[in-house]
């Protein structure tokens, strides 16, 4: 398959999808609820690195990667080679019942590499980053004995009951209500949307004062068991969350006891240019209590972590936390390889040098349309928010949304995010070829200008 890690994009069909994928689609449609989209004309044949390869012959270059699954990309040899090796031997013990030795040697790696504060750390796993959320509000509320917890505009963090409470946008929780009671709402510092003529400085000044708000009209604070934040906001597009900020969370949880939780759920594993971006915090002197993380933890096999330090973790309840498919021995198997590539490779450096080159493309290729608002993100976990005029910022999603078909139609795929649905999401695969990242900034830029000029946009 070494031919398809090193392609470039290549649609070889007069029309996407083309009639092997249409055919698929179309029992797609009969087969599976409508409430799972299908946004896209692909249905996968293989994949390899960046590249990925429908069942009619075309060629994409993903940027996409499962939303922030794939940071190794796809079609690793050593990953797939250990899974297979654990296969043979077992698919899975449950925690609960017995012990399988993966468990322990990735719940050790992980207490060694994420940067929770404490001395001695523990970690427990589950299937899924929503799991692993709402596991982390319940080890929260287990060792503070407190009923409340604090999310804030934008977030994202997922679609079981309690993390649609705790998700901002409700599209992805309309009509399932009501919701679990206890879950607390403050603003996230929007730089780009704060109020007009704010410094950077007045702005974060405001979101903390209205972060305290919350005590006064919803929750007192020794009511409240955490503050659960995303470093950089997914869903609600690819918003970092200001350093000055956080150190100001920080102080406040400290002041009141609360626990603060970093949902690292899509920004871990190498993205951010750290394996996480909590490594961030830390050096600034406001690591997190609790860490969650998934997505991009085991390179597409189901798997999420919640990290905290002993104390916390010792003090939830007993049968609280766990589940029958919990730290799966191929997951876990997978998980230990992707994180030694990652190590190996260097990718965190790599991610690095994507973010640069993409972030200068954009300022200095896409700026040029008149349509970008913002340009935003944390190493290769990039932002590109588009507006129909700079000054108003007027949100742009028709844009967006023209320019995913657009993209698509090249062979890149790319995807939308943002409140507005105006922003365009960066998770390429890290293993990117430089030549492939050059041709997918090259479709980018032709989207947008054909996008403009064929829609009079």
């Amino acid at each position: 398959m070494s031919e398809l890690r090193n392609a470039l994009p290549q649609i070889k069909t007069k029309t996407l999808p083309g009639p092997r994928a249409q055919a698929v689609i179309e029992r797609r449609a009969k087969a599976i609820p409508n409430a799972i989209r299908c946004d896209y004309p692909l249905v996968v044949s293989r994949g390899e690195g960046a590249m990925v390869e429908d069942i009619d012959g075309n060629i994409f270059l993903d940027w996409v990667g499962g939303v922030g699954v794939l940071n190794v990309g796809y079609g690793q040899r050593q990953v797939i080679d250990t899974v297979k090796a654990q296969a043979e031997k077992y698919f899975h013990v449950m925690m609960n019942i017995g012990t399988h030795e993966g468990y322990i040697k990735l719940a050790e790696k992980m207490n060694e590499i994420v940067p929770v504060r404490g001395g001695a750390r523990k970690t427990m796993f589950a299937n899924s980053g929503a799991e692993a959320d709402e596991n982390a509000v319940k080890i929260a509320k287990g060792y503070t004995k407190r009923p409340n917890i604090i999310v804030f505009s934008g977030a994202f963090h997922g679609r079981t009951h309690m993390t649609m409470a705790m998700t901002s946008k409700k599209a992805y929780a309309y009509g399932m209500g009501p919701f679990p009671d206890g879950v607390y709402r403050a603003q996230f510092p929007y730089l780009y949307r704060a109020p007009r003529g704010y410094s950077e400085k007045e702005a974060i000044e405001y979101y903390i004062a209205r972060l305290e708000a919350v005590f006064e009209e919803c929750s007192a604070p020794d009511y409240v068991a955490a503050i659960v934040v995303e470093p950089v906001q997914g869903e609600g597009g690819f918003i970092p969350a200001p350093i000055e900020w956080v150190k100001a969370v920080r102080k406040i949880c400290d002041k009141y006891g609360i626990l603060l939780v970093a949902d690292e759920v899509q920004t871990g594993f190498a993205r951010s240019g750290k394996m996480f971006v909590s490594q961030y915090w830390k050096e600034a002197g406001c690591a997190p209590d609790i860490m969650t993380s998934a997505k991009s933890i085991a390179g597409g096999m189901p798997l999420s972590a919640v990290t905290a330090s002993a104390e916390i973790m010792d003090a939830c309840p007993a049968g609280t936390i766990g589940g029958t498919y919990c730290g799966n021995a191929m997951s876990c198997a997978s998980a230990l390889e992707v994180i030694k590539f990652i190590e190996d490779n260097n990718l965190c450096d790599r991610a690095l040098q994507i973010g640069r080159k993409v972030m200068n493309y954009y300022k200095t290729e896409l700026a040029k349309f008149g349509v970008v608002g913002d340009i935003r993100g944390v190493g290769s976990f990039i932002g590109l928010e588009l507006v129909k005029d700079t000054q108003t910022k007027e949100p742009y999603p028709e844009l967006v949304a023209a320019m995913i078909k657009k993209a698509a139609k090249k062979g890149l795929l790319i995807e939308s995010c943002g409140t507005y649905g105006n922003c365009i999401r960066f998770l390429c695969p890290l293993v990117v070829t430089d030549e492939q990242l050059n041709a997918g900034l090259a479709i980018m830029r032709t989207a947008m200008e054909e996008c403009l000029a064929e829609q009079n946009l």
